[in-house]
């Protein structure tokens, strides 16, 4: 399939951006996490100095089980009234851990909040594929990723600003806004997109028919174990980045500009995949980055262990890394999603499940192995981009760069 199947009632930017918007209070509550988690660990009396992982943790993994419950409803009840219920439980969860006074309470609310932005990331994959296919779909999906990225941009910056005027707890509350805003603007704009043919029974056995066609589909289950594992492999760098620049380049205040420019190079490669997709075609492009990742981190990873790490290095060669994951996010995306528009809701949740669960654990793995160097970090961006290309070359078998067929021309 290829272009539109619908015309949206909101025009295309319109649209995309709304997207991006809701897809934002995902990456707001992590990056706009990581410049308070040493005032976290200091106000709470946090020994262990790798604990404060967990609040971004705990979050993730979360976002990541909770989609498996919003694939039993996001094809039964319409995808506004599921989004709409998500996006409050995002607040609520934002706001109770304003007032949480211990590390348990927090990680509760954090994991309530990580709930809610699971119906809202679940609901985003499915309304765009309710919409779109093929090419354009990726198309979507970069361009709202590139806005999508202005978080990562913006949200270590907000963070270390709001700390600087107020306590850890203003950051929560600035979510808690955002997510009440956000649901303002779904109610009040945002149509339902998806067909009243294709609403499904809410029972287990139709979504465990579902999960069962999203597993048994070879391109579907490889590229997402291989968004599981990129996508693990930056998790890592989120977790212990603060450590990163505290301890091994005695630098915490670079965190925000040294991240912007890190994730600026991801919205750069974002658009540039937006303008070439249709042309070039989504394997293509997505392969190439894939090899082009591997060779930084190949690269990272050898200048760490040969102790020849510098700031200036981890931030080039880290920089390089993530305009190659920009490349292919959203074509992963597409690509998994693209057998499946018919359970777009379900495989969207089972997708979101391998994806953010797996990659949280990946990714607190590799925080946890965080020993004042940057040998655990450079070795685990090194082994996940090598495993994701094996994968996605299992799915594919074995033949990269090539269109899936000439007749889809995906």
């Amino acid at each position: 399939m290829h272009g539109a199947i619908a015309k949206p009632s909101l025009r295309f930017g319109a649209f995309v951006a709304t997207i991006a918007v809701i897809q934002t209070i995902v990456a707001l509550a992590i990056d706009m996490m990581v410049p308070a988690l040493g005032d976290i660990a200091a106000a709470l009396h946090l020994g262990n100095g790798n604990a404060r992982q967990w609040v971004i943790a705990s979050f993730v993994i979360s976002f990541g089980v909770s989609q498996l419950a919003y694939g039993l409803v996001a094809d039964r009840f319409g995808r506004k009234p599921v989004l709409v219920f998500a996006l409050a439980l995002y607040a609520l969860g934002s706001f109770s851990a304003a007032a949480a006074h211990g590390f348990a309470t927090l990680l509760a609310a954090r994991a309530l909040q990580g709930f809610g932005a699971a119906g809202a990331q679940v609901l985003a994959t499915a309304i765009v594929r309710d919409r779109y296919a093929g090419r354009l779909m990726a198309k979507v999906n970069s361009l709202s990723f590139m806005v999508f990225l202005s978080a990562p941009i913006l949200a270590p910056w907000l963070g270390q600003e709001l700390l600087s005027i107020a306590p850890w707890q203003a950051i929560f509350i600035a979510l808690g806004l955002y997510a009440s805003l956000t649901l303002l603007w779904v109610v009040w704009r945002l149509p339902e997109t998806q067909p009243p043919a294709d609403r499904r029974l809410v029972s287990w056995s139709s979504f465990r028919d579902a999960a069962a066609q999203t597993l048994r589909n070879r391109v579907s289950l490889g590229y997402t174990l291989a968004a599981m594992l990129m996508l693990g492999a930056w998790l890592g760098f989120i977790y212990s980045a603060q450590q990163v620049f505290a301890e091994v380049f005695e630098a915490p205040k670079l965190f925000p500009p040294v991240f912007a420019i890190c994730a600026g190079s991801m919205a750069v490669a974002a658009l540039i995949n937006a303008r070439l997709v249709e042309r070039f075609g989504m394997r293509r492009l997505a392969h190439g980055a894939m090899v082009g990742f591997i060779l930084m981190a190949a690269a990272q990873a050898l200048t760490a262990f040969l102790g020849q790490d510098t700031l200036l290095h981890f931030a080039l060669l880290q920089t390089l890394m993530m305009f190659g994951f920009g490349l292919l996010a959203g074509n992963f995306s597409a690509i998994s999603m693209e057998p499946l528009g018919h359970i777009a809701g379900s495989a969207a949740a089972v997708q979101g499940f391998i994806n953010m669960f797996g990659s949280a654990l990946i990714g607190i793995f590799i925080g946890l192995q965080f020993d004042g160097t940057l040998r655990p970090l450079a070795a685990g961006f090194c082994l996940c981009g090598a495993l994701g290309l094996a994968v996605i070359a299992i799915a594919e078998q074995g033949r990269l760069f090539q269109p899936h067929t000439a007749k889809r021309n995906v």
